[in-house]
């Protein structure tokens, strides 16, 4: 059985023996034109709200009162929130 083994990995495996190895003259096909490397990606709306509570959810307090007083709709609200539940707990 090893001899046969031998016989078999010196002239090549079974599988290749049937198969004719295919000539072509023809050309490789062309590289593609420059690759872009950057990827543009876009996010859907309720992506990117997730992303701004995220982001609105990691401020600090005082941030959020700059923000208040810079004009920041959401953040006025935010302020006038908080500032309701102390006076009612006070």
């Amino acid at each position: 059985m090893v001899s046969s083994l031998s016989a078999l990995a010196s002239s090549g495996t079974a599988a290749s023996q049937g198969r004719a190895r295919p000539t072509t003259d023809a050309k490789p096909a062309p590289a593609p034109a420059a690759a872009s490397t950057s990827t543009q990606v876009s996010l859907s709306a309720a992506a990117q709200a997730a992303a701004a509570n995220t982001e609105e959810a990691r401020e600090t307090p005082a941030q959020t009162e700059q923000e208040a007083a810079h004009g920041d709709p959401q953040a006025k609200r935010l302020v006038a929130r908080q500032a309701a539940v102390k006076a009612y707990a006070a």
